[in-house]
């Protein structure tokens, strides 16, 4: 087993939010154990973590079996978890409703939703055994989780979804010390959205730029919240790049 310290599972960690959260965590002292479908994605944040330890866990979320595996090898090599930042999601192409596949909405909703709870329940059943007992779960919402954008249904359902089960994973912990709490993040630089930079669909039927803010001011909101004691919860935050078009639209 290895050392004892604060530890922590980010899934999607292989890029973007993922990568500067469990760098930032990292820096704060936890023990990371980074989740994500690719391996190199994942060997590349690993070299720049430079603070405790990190763990590399190539996991699907979609599938409850290797969702299973990730929180099993986790547990066997340091014997708890204090945090599960649920952070994988994916999106899919921008178009109208009904030219949407249903492999498309699937994927999704596999990942976005079904995939937080796949991971929920194995840190609840990790958490409520531990001795101390209890931890914390933070779910990656979206401002979509509020507000739509044109052409979103999927990523949009998701995202309203996931607000529920924060809730619920909220309501349900108490009694074992498990607080729940979710990000609302808006903009956040990334690949994903290179396109705002260039112009992206507004709902009145323009294009225009969006401004976006680093990803590291994600990854300090996170150590924030990973760092208040159990009995202190922020159960939403909203971050967000300070002019982009969120507060105003429609």
């Amino acid at each position: 087993m290895l050392r004892k310290s604060k530890v922590a599972i980010v899934t999607g960690a292989g890029s973007g939010i993922g990568r500067a959260v469990a760098k930032a965590l990292n820096e704060d002292g936890w023990n990371v154990i980074l989740a994500g479908r690719r391996q190199k994605s994942l060997d590349e944040t690993a070299a720049l973590c430079t603070g405790n330890e990190v763990l590399v866990i190539p996991t699907d979320v979609k599938d409850p079996l290797s969702v299973k595996n990730l929180f099993a090898q986790t547990l066997k090599a340091y014997g708890r978890l204090d945090l599960l930042f649920n952070n994988a999601g994916v999106s899919a192409p921008e178009k109208p409703m009904e030219e949407l596949t249903i492999e498309e909405w699937r994927n999704v909703i596999d990942t976005n939703l079904n995939g937080v709870f796949f991971c929920t329940r194995e840190a609840f059943r990790i958490m409520k055994a531990q001795d101390p007992m209890g931890g914390r779960i933070i779910n990656n919402g979206s401002l979509s989780a509020h507000v739509p954008r044109p052409f979103s249904a999927p990523y949009t359902a998701s995202k309203h979804a996931v607000t529920g089960l924060t809730k619920s994973t909220s309501l349900d912990g108490r009694a074992y010390s498990i607080a729940c709490g979710q990000i609302d993040i808006g903009n956040s630089k990334s690949e994903m959205t290179k396109k705002m930079e260039k112009g992206t669909l507004q709902a009145d039927g323009s294009y225009k730029t969006e401004p976006t803010m680093s990803p590291e001011d994600v990854g300090r909101s996170i150590v924030y919240m990973a760092g208040l004691p159990l009995n202190t919860n922020v159960p939403f935050l909203t971050i967000m790049a300070n002019e982009m078009p969120y507060i105003g639209r429609g």
